[in-house]
């Protein structure tokens, strides 16, 4: 199904909303989707709109461009001559991104139809859900050009082997979808005649969910993945408590056993 798109920011990100389905879409193919302040602006801008929007159950990030999800951060900008302050402003856009994306409340799909580098990856990985075509491919060419990927070391750390990350960063080359399925970065690869469908399969599945067991399993996600054990089961025992009080869960249950779709109540 098509989905007519609604400009934000000049049209730097384009934002459309269908069947509990919000798609947030990089459109700046002229540079490749080069993350500049603006896009990075325009992206927390769009996060935002879905966070707040209750008919939105699930998020698509995607780009608008054929062969390119984004090549990565914006090399003109990082020239620019700068204070140290500034520039220690600026770069407070990319964890804001990153901890709005975990922090959604709503799952996530990075939709990489193309190449994903750089800074790019650290969003893809910030998603919940990768899904790639077999003809995309993920790096961090950042010390091919004299800077190195600090700001998304983290994730990538917390998502591949530490070897793995560790060649990454410092080979500066890239891999295709399949090593990176194989590594963890990806969820599914599929042909590229296949992309749309197979994105659009999984995106109604995370949107039929009840969206108030999905916000509470996502907050859950992000803040158990740094307790240790102990801590993490204990935090884990008082959100399954908590869940099992809710309407929904009571709902979901008897939906299974009397063999219909669930009514999602919210509460």
């Amino acid at each position: 199904m098509r989905r007519s798109l609604t400009a934000m920011t000049e049209e730097i990100v384009l934002y459309s909303s269908a069947d509990k389905i919000a798609t947030i879409a990089l459109n700046q193919p002229d540079s490749r989707n080069a993350l500049s302040d603006a896009l990075l602006d325009a992206l927390i801008a769009a996060f935002e709109r879905a966070r707040d929007d209750d008919e939105v159950g699930c998020v698509v990030l995607a780009s608008t461009h054929e062969t390119v999800f984004s090549a990565g951060g914006d090399l003109g900008g990082f020239a620019e001559e700068l204070t140290a302050e500034q520039r220690y402003e600026r770069l407070a856009r990319f964890p804001a991104l990153f901890e709005l994306i975990g922090t959604l409340g709503k799952p996530t799909i990075c939709a990489a139809r193309g190449h994903v580098l750089a800074g790019a990856l650290g969003i893809a990985l910030a998603c919940d859900l990768v899904v790639a075509s077999d003809k995309a491919t993920f790096g961090t060419p950042e010390l091919n050009v004299g800077v190195f990927p600090f700001m998304i070391m983290a994730l990538i750390y917390r998502n591949v082997p530490r070897k793995k990350t560790t060649e990454m960063l410092l080979l500066s080359e890239r891999i295709d979808a399949n090593e990176a399925e194989r590594l963890g970065i990806v969820n599914k690869v599929v042909p590229l005649d296949q992309f749309d469908e197979a994105v659009g399969e999984w995106a109604a599945k995370l949107a039929s969910k009840s969206p108030l067991l999905m916000r509470m399993g996502k907050d859950a996600i992000w803040k158990q993945q740094d307790l240790d054990l102990i801590e993490a089961l204990d935090f884990l025992r008082g959100q399954l408590g908590e869940a099992l009080g809710t309407e929904d869960v009571r709902e979901g249950v008897s939906a299974f056993f009397e063999k219909r779709e669930p009514q999602w109540k919210g509460r």
